[in-house]
């Protein structure tokens, strides 16, 4: 009966002019069974830029769940125009979304299934629009995160905070920045620098997998880094960055061009929920203030160093650099200099 109605019966919706609405199929009198079966509104526009969607809407009525096979439906359209609209196909995607909104108010029609030729339609824009998101928050030249993931786990890590006193949930964050980076790029060329850049990355993850297996390294501008160690505590933090110090001040960076050498010299700070809550709607610029404070002491005070503040708040060098003098003085001209390409320094 179904087979032979759908084969045997012209499209109205297909022979209708552009001016004219489109006319609901309906079953003649002379169709009518035992058991009648009804036909959805025909698709009234170009569905075509999506495979799938008029052969959707001509398939035969679901006999089990109405609600959500049309449900279903919709969801599909639904999610093909989140995805066009992400990738700026405006028109496309007002096409779905005008699907799914025929669907939802068809009441009294019986739903029609999803083929899967739609379904796989819609499973490959969404796996393109993760690619997009995913590219969007990678630095193109190291494959390292970007300035505006970031951005986006900060506020999250801030979101998840707890602790009234801001320090049980903190997160410990720590700028990094190649020493005398300038001289690298005029000596030996942009190339090396790039090659660097991408070394001191590797370096960067490896340093951290062990420690923070949950923290992650950003590119934060130019030859700096900014490192998340997320679950790790202040003492974990700094070992974490000295062992990361260490490990490029001894890698061999002849491999890429004679005679170079590369250090990095690095602040860390463990940020509560009133330091994260302070910065505001945009949380990187004024969270990382205390850790790029310290970054500066560090580079001050001879680079290649890890600076840090204690238990009692006191500004200090990690490792080999602990014995270094002159540390509070840094300190105070730190805080009262202004720095260029900082707010609020």
């Amino acid at each position: 009966m179904r087979g032979s109605r759908l084969v045997g019966r012209p499209d109205r919706a297909s022979s209708t002019t552009p001016a004219e609405p489109p006319t609901p199929l309906r079953a003649s009198p002379d169709d009518v069974s035992e058991n009648p079966v009804h036909e959805p509104t025909a698709s009234t526009f170009d569905t075509s830029p999506i495979v799938g969607i008029d052969e959707a809407l001509r398939q035969d009525a679901a006999a089990d769940d109405p609600g959500a096979a049309r449900a279903a439906q919709a969801r599909a359209h639904e999610a093909a125009a989140e995805v066009l609209a992400d990738r700026g196909e405006w028109r496309r995607a007002y096409q779905h979304l005008r699907a799914a909104m025929a669907l939802v108010h068809l009441g009294d029609t019986p739903p029609v299934h999803v083929p899967e030729q739609l379904r796989r339609e819609v499973d490959r824009l969404r796996r393109e629009r993760a690619e997009a998101r995913e590219q969007s928050r990678r630095d193109s030249l190291t494959a390292t995160w970007n300035r505006r993931y970031l951005d986006e786990r900060l506020s999250t890590l801030r979101d998840g905070i707890d602790g009234a006193d801001g320090t049980a949930g903190a997160v410990c964050v720590a700028l990094l920045d190649v020493d005398h980076f300038k001289q690298v790029n005029d000596t030996y060329g942009h190339a090396v620098g790039d090659s660097v850049l991408r070394t001191l990355v590797t370096l960067m993850r490896e340093g951290i997998d062990g420690p923070a297996p949950d923290g992650f390294c950003a590119r934060y501008g130019g030859e700096e880094f900014a490192l998340v160690l997320t679950g790790a505590t202040p003492d974990d933090a700094v070992r974490t960055c000295e062992g990361i110090r260490a490990r490029v001040e001894e890698h061999d960076w002849t491999a890429i061009a004679p005679d170079l050498r590369v250090t990095v010299s690095a602040g860390v700070c463990c940020l509560g929920a009133d330091a994260l809550a302070d910065a505001g709607d945009d949380p990187t610029p004024g969270a990382l203030d205390r850790v790029d404070e310290l970054l500066y002491v560090a580079k001050r005070t001879g680079r290649n160093a890890v600076a840090y503040r204690d238990a009692a708040d006191r500004v200090r060098l990690a490792g080999p650099a602990a014995g270094r003098r002159g540390v509070e003085a840094v300190v105070r001209s730190v805080r009262e200099a202004p720095r260029p390409g900082r707010s609020g320094h």
